[in-house]
């Protein structure tokens, strides 16, 4: 038992976060690198412990669900928390490739020179303390604390418990190997205590904690938005919607369509509701629903139209779609379920999206540019594709290297949330004494002083 109660160790943990981000943000871009390089031999260098722990994670979470009758959950849930070699040479990989990319600290964004010889420049700075609150894999630890510390920002991280001894071992190997390379103790912070008051204390810190990020899935989320005493940084909420046009290359807009559901259904940006223009509606969508329920094992849920145009499926063996509900259409699934519906035209397509937002990704494929352009310019979203999959709403899609999440909101940034967006921008003036005028000295008493210099 812990006798330091939640509240009292959150405070304690965070008391020096201020002052220990003013000289992490004035560490130079080779030094990180150095550590980043160090950080990932060492994660290599530590698999087989890495790898010891992590069973026996496994091994607890599995003898959690003993009683439970539901075996399925219980496979689910160890499948889920088991990690292999691969997973971390991923870890080895997100490290080193985030050493090559550029500093963003520091950085001059513009330089003008106005009339009055004042040169005014905008550069990138650090946020400062960010909070991350994940229920994700020990992949999403090192990429946060990467991320945050290569942009100049403390990272205080509090993962998910089931992960508990696998993300110790792991944080144990990097502190070492970034206090061996001169990083100082307190470049950011893994928060070890599992219980649940932990995550909700921190995100009520406000004062200690410039942003937040939840690295989740929707409940997460929506906890955090409603509870949090400090901006959320990359709140990635939102649907993923994609309209076929009637004028498009079916085949192209099939694969479209199936990577953005099934490349990886748990993302947030993977395909919530498919929207199809009814005059193709025959040609396009059974061999799609098809293949979504017999290959893909994809729910898919159907407007009244399409489920008068798919009925005789279920009569020739096929698996059956089910009637969608009015709050499929509000629903960002994050799970093998699809929502089709069969619209007039662009213009229902486009009120759909309207109606049921906010929109994180959108896609229309289509062969009209006229279409096309429309789309791109009418849908409010983190990012719009033409005829590309929404999976590649992501950082390294963009060339930006790894990201946190992604952003829907209006404010600070659209889209992934990677090393630029980790950081924000403020103006640096230099001048050779110019003045706003009118001046309080009167100019002959200024003069006056001027002749009194030797």
């Amino acid at each position: 038992m812990h006798e330091v109660p939640v509240k009292i160790y959150i405070e304690r943990l965070l008391k020096e976060c201020k002052k220990t981000a003013r000289w992490l943000a004035l560490l130079s871009g080779p030094f990180k690198e150095n550590a980043f390089r160090a950080m990932a031999d060492r994660l290599a260098a530590d698999e087989e412990k890495i790898l010891a722990a992590n069973e026996k994670d496994v091994d607890a979470v599995g003898k959690s669900f003993e009683a439970d009758v539901i075996k399925d959950r219980m496979k689910a849930a160890v499948a889920r928390l088991r990690m292999t070699a691969s997973d971390i040479q991923e870890m080895v990989d997100c490290l080193r490739m985030i050493a090559d990319l550029p500093d963003p600290v520091g950085s001059v964004t513009s330089r003008v020179e106005r009339p009055n010889g004042l040169q005014v420049s905008r550069v990138r700075v650090p946020i400062g303390v960010i909070g991350v609150v994940s229920e994700l894999s020990p992949l999403i630890t090192v990429e946060s604390i990467a991320l945050c510390f290569k942009s100049g920002n403390l990272c205080v991280f509090r993962g998910a418990p089931e992960w508990g001894m696998t993300q110790e071992v792991i944080g144990v190997g990097l502190r070492e190997a970034a206090e061996q390379s001169g990083v100082p103790v307190g470049a950011w912070i893994i928060i070890e205590r599992p219980e649940k008051e932990v995550a909700v204390e921190l995100i009520r810190a406000g004062k200690s904690l410039d942003a937040i990020i939840p690295r989740g899935g929707v409940g997460l989320r929506k906890s955090i938005v409603e509870q949090a005493k400090m901006p959320v940084l990359c709140y990635d909420g939102g649907l993923t919607q994609m309209y076929v046009d009637a004028d498009t290359d079916m085949p192209m807009a099939q694969n479209v369509a199936i990577n953005s559901k099934v490349q990886k259904a748990v993302a947030s940006n993977s395909l919530d509701t498919l929207l199809v223009q009814q005059v193709i509606g025959r040609q396009f969508l059974p061999p799609l629903v098809n293949r979504m329920l017999e290959e893909f094992k994809i729910e898919v849920r159907a407007c009244p139209k399409t489920m008068a145009l798919m009925g005789q499926m279920a009569m020739t063996g096929h698996a059956s779609i089910i009637p969608a509900k009015e709050e499929d259409w509000d629903t960002q699934f994050q799970s093998p379920v699809l929502a089709v519906k069969m619209v007039a035209d662009l213009d229902e397509a486009l009120a759909h999206i309207v109606a049921h937002g906010p929109c994180l990704t959108a896609v229309i494929a289509t062969t009209s540019y006229e279409s096309a352009l429309r789309f791109t310019r009418e849908v409010d979203a983190s990012a719009v594709f033409v005829n590309a999959s929404s999976r590649l709403n992501a950082g390294d899609s963009y060339g930006m290297g790894a990201d946190v999440g992604l952003s829907g909101s209006r404010l600070h940034a659209k889209g992934p949330i990677g090393l630029e967006q980790l950081t924000c921008e403020k103006y640096v003036a230099f001048g050779s004494g110019q003045l706003r005028y009118p001046h309080p000295v009167p100019e002959a008493y200024f003069d006056a002083i001027m002749l009194k210099r030797p």
